[in-house]
């Protein structure tokens, strides 16, 4: 049977912080096999870590949240960091952890990783579902690597974040901390995962052919137009106020998605920066969007209100209990940074209606720069402004 603790601290000493979290997360559990830990940006990393090995060896794998935890206990922050773990216990489960640098080949990087995290677990065999963590660059690449080794095999997790985007994520994986790679965990048991994989936005009617893409990232051109410009007729605003960085935020209502082959999952792509990737080189009116792109498919804008980005916490919550049919024991519930960096003060409200709906049932909530899952029949993707909702079942 599979047990679960969260534990977390804002102890400004980073030795404490982790004792701390992990005397609270590993608390009464006899067979504790995996620690998803998440910590803030501001805190030296490898001294959380060497607390809690002071007090488990349990693997450990997680990465940097956007400002804070969300907990049963609710929103854990502080000026000085804070960190936060979920520890799942059960002698019949078996977790391989992996972690690796980026480098030339990102692709040859998943399928290492993944060798790693299978022989780890002493295992020969693909296993049952996976966590994937990477830095907010490459993750489709990981991804196929990954998959290049075990197959399409269910998958959830989330891209490492930090407070103001300014690239000081980090990727935790044992005593490793990394800027710049991946992370896996292979679970190899019977008990039932599951996930809801969802940005939860309402489709308009705005919509059209992707028909330049540059780099894989760079949307420059919808229906023959430049695609800053198209964006803001879609939206009814000036392209002179979403040049560069100011799309990032003024897009979090208001994104645009693509839709899977069987029409199940309509996965999100963040604008990010107007014009060359940000760069202020050039002004060619393109978008560069958080994740990948391809040339001749649809694109379709997408809105919300500030309190439907709320509320969807609630919502993908109940999916995700439908699709389960044992009792849930642990929920890993990941949920975009820029969205919560958008409703600022709700994220109290988002606490309240988790905790609300989760039941009692252990949780834990980082927020983080890009999301990873499937719907039903869909492939494994990568999408951002999304939630990635798993719950894991007692037997």
């Amino acid at each position: 049977m599979l047990k679960s603790k969260v534990g977390y601290s804002i102890n400004p000493d980073e030795r404490l912080l982790g004792v701390e979290t992990a005397t609270e997360a590993t608390k009464d559990l006899e067979n504790p096999k995996i620690s998803f830990l998440y910590t803030s940006c501001k805190n030296d990393i490898k001294k959380i870590v060497k607390g809690i090995q002071e007090i488990t060896t349990t693997p450990i794998i997680g990465c940097t949240s956007c400002g804070g935890v969300i907990t049963p206990d609710g929103y854990i922050t502080s000026e000085n960091g804070f960190s936060a773990m979920l520890t799942l216990s059960d002698k019949d489960m078996v977790v391989g952890v992996a972690a690796h640098e980026s480098g030339r080949d990102a692709r040859a990087i998943g399928r290492k990783v993944a060798i790693e995290a299978v022989e780890n677990a002493k295992s020969n065999r693909a296993p049952a579902y996976f966590y994937m963590i990477a830095s907010p660059k490459e993750e489709e690449a990981y991804l196929m690597g990954i998959q290049d080794v075990i197959g399409r095999v269910p998958m959830f997790g989330g891209s490492a974040a930090d407070d103001e985007v300014t690239g000081d994520w980090k990727i935790i994986c044992n005593d490793k901390v990394i800027s710049d790679g991946v992370a896996v965990a292979f679970f190899y048991t019977d008990n039932e995962i599951v996930t809801t994989f969802t940005g939860n936005y309402r489709e308009t009617d705005n919509m059209g052919l992707i028909t330049q893409v540059k780099d894989r990232r760079n949307l420059v051109s919808i229906d023959g137009i430049s695609a800053l410009k198209k964006y803001a007729q879609w939206t009814n605003v000036s392209p002179n106020t979403l040049q560069e960085e100011n799309l990032l935020m003024a897009s979090v209502k208001q994104p645009l998605g693509i839709k899977d082959p069987l029409g199940n999952l309509t996965v999100i792509r963040h604008p990010m920066y107007g014009n060359d990737n940000g760069t202020k080189t050039t002004n060619d009116d393109t978008i560069m969007l958080g994740n990948n792109i391809v040339e001749g498919t649809a694109i379709i804008q997408l809105e919300a209100t500030e309190q439907s980005l709320i509320d969807a916490t609630t919502n993908t919550i109940k999916d995700v209990k439908k699709q389960i049919y044992t009792t849930s024991a642990a929920y890993i519930l990941i949920y975009d940074g820029a969205r919560k960096r958008y409703i600022k003060d709700g994220v109290e409200e988002l606490a309240r209606q988790t905790i609300k709906e989760t039941k009692g049932v252990p949780f834990i909530m980082p927020f983080t720069f890009g999301e990873y899952g499937y719907d039903e029949h869909s492939s494994n993707i990568c999408g951002g402004l999304m939630l990635s909702y798993t719950a894991f079942g007692k037997d």
